[in-house]
Formats: C-alpha cells, sequence, structure tokens
C-alpha cells in the first residue's frame, strides 16, 4: 500500500507528538503549513489551552508583502511577541511532521529573534 504525502507526514507527527509535548512551564510551539499559509500556536498541553497564536492571515503579517519565507518569519516573530507578552519565554518546538526547512525553518528563527527559547 502506498502512502500518500499527507499520510506520511501524519505518521511522522504523531510519531513526533509522542516525544514532545506542552507543559505550563515549557509549552509546545505548534506549526501548521498550508500550500498558502502557515499558522503557529503555543499551546499548554496539559491545561488544553491555547496561550498565543498568529498567521500569515494576521493584519498586521499581510500588511508587509514578500514572499512565503519571509511571511513565516514574520509569523514566528509575531507568536514570539505574544507568548513573551502571556508570561513564556521557553517553549519546545513541534514542527508538526513537516521538514525542518524552508517556511518551518525560517519560522522558528523568527521566533528565536522574537524571544522565544528551544
Amino acid at each position: 500500500m502506498v502512502l500518500t504525502k499527507n499520510e506520511k507526514r501524519l505518521r511522522i507527527k504523531s510519531r513526533i507528538r509522542k516525544v514532545v509535548s506542552g507543559t505550563e512551564a515549557r509549552p509546545r510551539l505548534a506549526v501548521f503549513r498550508s500550500n498558502k499559509d502557515i499558522y503557529a500556536q503555543v499551546i499548554d498541553d496539559v491545561s488544553g489551552k491555547t496561550l498565543a497564536a498568529a498567521s500569515s492571515r494576521d493584519k498586521e503579517v499581510l500588511a508587509s508583502k514578500g514572499n512565503k519565507t519571509e511571511m513565516a518569519t514574520l509569523v514566528g516573530k509575531a507568536v514570539a511577541e505574544r507568548a513573551v507578552k502571556a508570561g513564556v519565554d521557553t517553549i519546545s518546538f513541534d514542527r508538526g511532521g513537516y521538514q525542518y526547512h524552508g517556511r518551518v525553518k525560517s519560522l522558528a528563527e523568527g521566533a528565536r529573534e522574537g524571544g522565544l527559547k528551544f
């Protein structure tokens, strides 16, 4: 049986989620990437709450034009800014089954520039 690209990603995602989980002291930065946009959430898995979120559909990110990689960097900075405002400075990074390359990597670097440690 041949798996589709999305089925492979979901298998990898479940393998990652066995290890990576978010606590109150160290929440999880979850990344979702579609063909057009990128989304990031800082999640406390113990209480089941989203502490901060940002996406490439936010008005402040859309205001600055650029390619998808530049937009991902801005999303990383925005989610970091909101997480720091919520009192979070250390996170665990959940790449969501995507390769740590391209837009996912630029989002992570933007989050580091914004003040998050991981």
